[in-house]
């Protein structure tokens, strides 16, 4: 009888621990969708690491980097068009990569993972600029791993990205940026 209850009090003990999950930024994806007056355009970023701490099935913990140099167009066929693109998307107007390599997410809390789906809050930081944000995400657990999908919408000039925002700029027509762009986010972590 000892024994049996010694066992639950060691079961309860392991799953009241956080649980330790490194990114796999190989196989984690992240799409990105601009919008501007007369189109979309679309493509990806790649993350450079990240880690997620578990515990009592929530996130008490975690921070995702993104490579902002790694910016992709994946819509555009034409290269020079492609990379006029890509180019503008790194330079100061927007994301200034050079100065600002890498942009972030830290990961304050979470609902409960054990319903398959909740709100994830934390703070993103683009450009040297710290906003706090909440998105809704779905989560499957195993015992090797933790995958987070979801998408974020993001309001850049937050970020001081205003580069033809129509709310910052009069007469743009057809030139306007939506302020509004989002991220589809396909987080894959394996526990350690």
């Amino acid at each position: 009888m000892k024994q049996i209850i010694f066992s639950l009090f060691l079961v309860l003990g392991l799953s009241l621990q956080a649980q330790h999950y490194e990114m796999v930024p190989d196989k984690s994806v992240v799409n990105w969708t601009g919008e501007k007056v007369t189109g979309t355009h679309e493509g990806t970023v790649s993350l450079k690491s990240g880690w997620f701490e578990l515990k009592n099935n929530k996130l008490a913990g975690g921070k995702v980097v993104i490579d902002m140099a790694s910016i992709k167009n994946t819509d555009l066929t034409d290269a020079a068009y492609n990379a006029k693109l890509v180019g503008h998307l790194k330079s100061d107007d927007f994301f200034g990569v050079e100065k600002f390599p890498e942009a972030t997410f830290e990961v304050i809390s979470s609902d409960d993972l054990s319903k398959g789906s909740g709100i994830i809050t934390g703070k993103l930081t683009i450009k040297g600029v710290t906003q706090a944000m909440s998105f809704k995400a779905s989560y499957s657990v195993t015992p090797d791993g933790l995958k987070i999908f979801g998408r974020v919408d993001i309001d850049r000039t937050k970020f001081n990205v205003r580069y033809g925002s129509g709310s910052f700029f009069d007469n743009l027509g057809d030139k306007t940026i939506y302020d509004t762009f989002s991220l589809k986010l396909n987080l894959v972590s394996i526990k350690k």
